[in-house]
């Protein structure tokens, strides 16, 4: 996996975990996460629960060590490196994210037009 495609997985998964535990959960603490993968060095800072902190370095850890090149979607994946238990956690989660992304994005579209008219 290039370095690009490994930056754009890790935003993607900071914006959905930060969307989703902000939603769902409370009591969220901030921490810093430095992460590696060949030369590219990352921090990002999120505001999570326990539970989506420990969910989020899972993920990091299975995506650093993605055998496959080039990566497809986990849920297309020949191998599944997650654990099934973790694997339900992180469907919900991108779910909820990703249909709550697209319908803010389809709000903002919509508003846009009428700005326009």
């Amino acid at each position: 996996m290039t370095n690009e495609k490994f930056e754009t997985e890790v935003n993607t998964l900071v914006k959905f975990f930060s969307l989703y535990c902000k939603d769902k959960h409370q009591n969220q603490i901030c921490k810093n996460y430095s992460i590696n993968y060949n030369d590219l060095h990352l921090k990002k800072e999120l505001c999570l629960c326990d539970e989506c902190h420990k969910l989020f370095s899972y993920a990091i850890e299975k995506l650093q060590a993605c055998p496959n090149d080039p990566k497809p979607r986990c849920r297309k994946c020949p191998n599944p490196c997650y654990d099934k238990n973790e694997w339900k956690k992180m469907a919900r989660m991108m779910r909820y994210s990703g249909m709550k992304l697209g319908l803010l994005s389809a709000k903002r579209k919509l508003r846009s037009l009428f700005k326009k008219s």
